[in-house]
């Protein structure tokens, strides 16, 4: 995807001046309520008419004030997908599928229905109507309907928003099986750095109607830490789950990491806070934490009175969080090297 917007538009008391341009398959928006997300959501899918300025997605212009070009919402072929999943109460999950991929030429039918059904899971469903679905599987079947019509591009505006902690992290996997198995280029809103750092790449920050910074979504948790009393968490993405001692070890990278929580077969995907990693200068001889891991220091950055140490271990990288006295004691600066040392209970299940 290849975006160029320089667009300004008012509603009511409240003025968006947003001029960006991105490329990337997976792009988050991120910022407070009230921010203009949600506005230039509405403007890039052509619900919403700008003031002045245009938006131009692959080298196509979809709206241009000075040429007088305004695509209609139909045949800019931006799918939408909102916080709470639009069925239509009347028909069953299959009519609502097919709803969008009925209506484009068959030479623009890009998606197999039976190879989406299977990636999202849902063949169980297809009978059923939708006023008996749950909320994960709702926005599941609104997901494959947006995919199945074929879009050049999707807008996710904060899909997860209503669901609880366990519907949302199970609907995350199916979001990125379906954005990599496909190659859907995706806009993600979310005021979640958490909900960011899972399905983006790049981030577009807003703040009062204007786009504040764009940056790698990782820079984005970092300022976040920074900006307050927030730790860093890593996500760590495991593979290869076995029984071990009562306990589970998985394959990270060239380490292998003890855990307490059972695995399934793919990617397992685990939260680990920055303040649960400790540092040794050198192997301990015994020590209560199952992983110790050989790293070297990358570098380190302020968090106020705290200091943030990025670390290099078997091919991936973990930040933790120490003060700055115990820093300066054990002679912590980029190209040393450290032992961290992780507690198998100190990781918690995202997916």
């Amino acid at each position: 995807m290849n975006l160029d917007v320089d667009i300004t538009m008012k509603r009511g008391e409240f003025r968006l001046s947003a001029g960006f341009s991105v490329v990337g398959q997976r792009t988050g928006v991120f910022g407070p309520s009230g921010s203009g997300k949600s506005t230039l959501m509405l403007a890039l899918a052509g619900l919403a008419r700008p003031d002045s300025g245009h938006i131009v997605l692959d080298g196509r212009t979809l709206f241009d004030s000075r040429k007088r070009i305004n695509v209609t919402p139909e045949k800019r072929r931006i799918g939408v997908v909102f916080q709470h999943a639009h069925l239509f109460p009347h028909m069953s999950v299959t009519r609502n599928l097919f709803y969008g991929y009925k209506r484009i030429p068959e030479a623009e039918r890009k998606i197999s229905p039976d190879t989406l059904i299977e990636v999202l899971g849902i063949s169980h469903l297809l009978s059923r109507n939708v006023s008996g679905l749950s909320g994960g599987e709702r926005q599941r079947v609104a997901l494959g309907r947006t995919v199945l019509a074929s879009p050049r591009l999707i807008l996710m505006d904060e899909p997860l928003t209503g669901l609880d902690q366990n519907l949302k992290y199970q609907i995350i996997p199916y979001l990125l099986r379906v954005l990599d198995e496909f190659g859907v280029p995706m806009l993600f809103i979310s005021h979640s750095v958490k909900e960011m750092r899972l399905m983006t790449e790049n981030v577009l920050v807003f703040s009062k109607g204007r786009v504040e910074d764009i940056l790698p979504v990782e820079d984005l948790a970092r300022k976040n830490m920074a900006a307050g009393d927030h730790s860093y968490t890593n996500m760590i993405t495991v593979k290869d789950p076995r029984p071990r001692n009562g306990l589970w070890e998985y394959r990270w990278g060239d380490h292998t990491l003890i855990l307490t929580e059972p695995g399934c077969e793919g990617d397992n995907v685990f939260e680990l806070s920055a303040k649960d990693i400790m540092l040794f200068k050198r192997h301990p001889e015994a020590s209560s934490a199952r992983n110790l891991l050989s790293c070297s220091v990358l570098g380190t950055f302020n968090v106020g009175n705290r200091l943030g140490v990025e670390l290099a271990c078997g091919g991936e990288r973990l930040v933790c969080q120490i003060v700055p006295e115990a820093a300066e004691e054990m002679d912590i600066r980029a190209g040393g090297s450290v032992v961290a040392a992780i507690k198998a209970t100190a990781f918690g299940r995202v997916f």
